[in-house]
C-alpha cells in the first residue's frame, strides 16, 4: 500500500472521501489524515476497531451500515479488528437504558458471537478481519491496574452520559460496576492500539472515552467515526425487525429486490450512502441525475440491483429483477413462484389459512379475510371475493401487492 510523496495528498483525500461517505460525524479528522499519510508511506494498514453487540441480532441493512463502512476500509487496505465483549458483557452495557442491562453469561456471549460471525462474514473480508475477545486482556488486569484505570475519569464525567444522568436525576439505582463498562471498552482501544474506532451515534461516549484513555496511557488517540441510524421502509422509524420495516441481509433475492423497490423516493440517496459500497464520484452522478429530473423509479432499480448484488450472485440478482418486473411492473404471474404445500384435504381457499399462518405469510385468519373483502387476494390473476373459492394444485395465489404462491396439494 506504499505510495510516493507526490501522490500522497491525493490518495489521502480519496480515502477520506470514502471514509466520510454517509458518516454522521468524525472526531479527530486531522489525526486520521496523519495516520493515513503514515500508513501510505510505510505500507502498514490502520487498525480499525469495531465492538460487537453480543445480543446477536439477525442482521438487516440497518445493522449492516457500520459493517459496510468497515468493508470499505478493508477495500482501502486497512485491518479490521472485531472486539467481542465476552468480559464486558458480564457487566452489561447500560447505553440508552433506563436501568442496568442484564449481564450475559460467558456461554451466551460465545453462542451469540458465533452466530454474529456467521452473518458478518457475508459482508467483511475474513482474511482482513481479526476477531478478538476482550477477556484476553481484561481478565489479566490486577487490582492495581484496575485502580489506575478508574483514576483516569471522575464521577462527574461519568454522569455526563445521558443514560447515567437521567437515572441519577430520577433516583434510579446505578451500580458502581456499570461505570466500568465504558472504561473497559475504552481499554480495548489501548490494548489493540486502535487508530480508528467505528460505531453508532449511541456509542459516542464510550468511543470518545477510548480516545481519551489512549492519551492517558501515552498513545496516539484514535479517530472516532460515527455512523447514523438507517430509516426503515416506512421512511420514519429506524429499521427494525419488530416494526416489520426491515430488509434482512439473508433474505431471498426476490424478496430483497422487491423490498428495496419499496424504499421511499426521498431516501434513495441515503440508502446508496449507507447500504452500498458505491464510490463518492458515482454517488455524485446519481444525485445529479435525480436533480435533472430522472425518474426516481429508474434510480431505485439501480439501488435494488446494487443492494441485492451485494448479498446474492449476479444470476440470482438478474432473476430477482426479472421476477419483480413480471410481477409488479407487467402485472403478470412471475416465473419460479414459491411453492405453498397444503394438505390434500384442502378444497377451498378457507382451508389454506392455517398453512399461511404457520408459514408466517399472514398473522391471522382475520387479516386474510379482510384482504379478501378488500379485493387484495387473487387466484390465477382473478380477484377472489369469497373464501369458498375452490383450489387446485398449480393455482397461483397472490396476496396483497407482493406475495405470490403456487399451491401444491400434498
Amino acid at each position: 500500500m506504499k505510495t510516493n510523496e507526490s501522490n500522497m495528498k491525493q490518495e489521502v483525500n480519496r480515502q477520506m472521501r470514502i471514509i466520510l461517505k454517509g458518516a454522521e460525524n468524525l472526531i479527530g479528522e486531522e489525526d486520521l489524515r496523519c495516520k493515513l499519510e503514515r500508513s501510505l508511506s510505510t505500507g502498514k494498514p490502520l487498525n480499525v476497531k469495531f465492538g460487537m453487540d453480543p445480543s446477536a441480532p439477525d442482521i438487516h441493512l440497518g445493522h449492516a451500515v457500520p459493517l459496510r463502512k468497515l468493508k470499505q476500509l478493508q477495500d482501502l487496505g486497512h485491518q479490521v479488528i472485531i472486539i467481542i465483549g465476552d468480559f464486558t458483557a458480564r457487566i452489561g452495557d447500560p447505553t440508552g437504558k433506563s436501568k442496568g442491562r442484564k449481564a450475559l453469561s460467558s456461554e451466551e456471549v460465545l453462542t451469540n458471537a458465533l452466530t454474529y460471525q456467521e452473518q458478518i462474514f457475508h459482508i467483511l473480508d475474513r482474511e482482513k478481519t481479526q476477531v478478538r475477545y476482550n477477556g484476553e486482556w481484561l481478565e489479566l488486569l490486577a487490582m492495581e491496574d484496575i485502580l489506575k484505570l478508574a483514576s483516569t475519569i471522575t464521577v462527574a464525567r461519568m454522569l455526563e452520559r445521558d443514560d447515567f444522568q437521567n437515572r441519577f436525576i430520577n433516583q434510579v439505582p446505578i451500580g458502581l460496576h456499570e461505570f466500568f463498562y465504558p472504561l473497559m471498552q475504552a481499554y480495548d482501544s489501548v490494548e489493540i492500539s486502535a487508530d480508528l474506532e467505528l460505531g453508532g451515534t449511541d456509542q459516542t461516549f464510550n468511543i470518545l472515552m477510548g480516545r481519551s484513555l489512549q492519551k492517558d496511557y501515552g498513545l496516539e488517540p484514535q479517530a472516532a467515526l460515527f455512523m447514523p441510524i438507517l430509516e426503515g421502509l416506512d421512511g420514519i422509524e429506524k429499521m427494525s425487525k419488530s416494526l416489520g420495516n426491515y430488509i434482512g441481509v439473508k433474505e431471498d433475492a426476490n424478496v430483497m429486490f422487491k423490498k428495496v423497490m419499496e424504499v421511499p423516493d426521498n431516501l434513495i440517496i441515503r440508502y446508496f450512502e449507507l447500504a452500498t459500497d458505491i464510490l463518492p464520484d458515482e454517488l455524485d452522478a446519481i444525485k445529479e441525475k435525480l436533480a435533472e429530473g430522472c425518474n426516481p423509479r429508474d434510480i431505485k432499480l439501480l439501488l435494488a440491483q446494487t443492494i441485492t448484488g451485494l448479498y446474492h450472485s449476479e444470476e440470482e440478482t438478474a432473476l430477482a429483477e426479472k421476477f419483480f418486473k413480471q410481477a409488479f411492473t407487467n402485472k403478470g404471474i412471475p416465473e419460479d413462484v414459491p411453492i405453498l404445500p397444503v394438505p390434500m384435504e384442502a378444497k377451498i381457499l378457507q382451508d389454506i389459512i392455517p398453512t399461511l399462518i404457520q408459514k408466517e405469510i399472514l398473522k391471522s385468519g382475520s387479516e386474510f379475510r379482510r384482504l379478501v373483502a378488500q379485493g387484495g387476494v387473487s387466484l390465477n390473476q382473478a380477484k377472489i371475493s369469497s373464501l369458498d373459492a375452490p383450489i387446485h394444485t398449480g393455482d397461483v395465489l397472490k396476496i396483497g401487492k407482493k406475495t405470490f404462491l403456487k399451491i401444491e396439494l400434498l
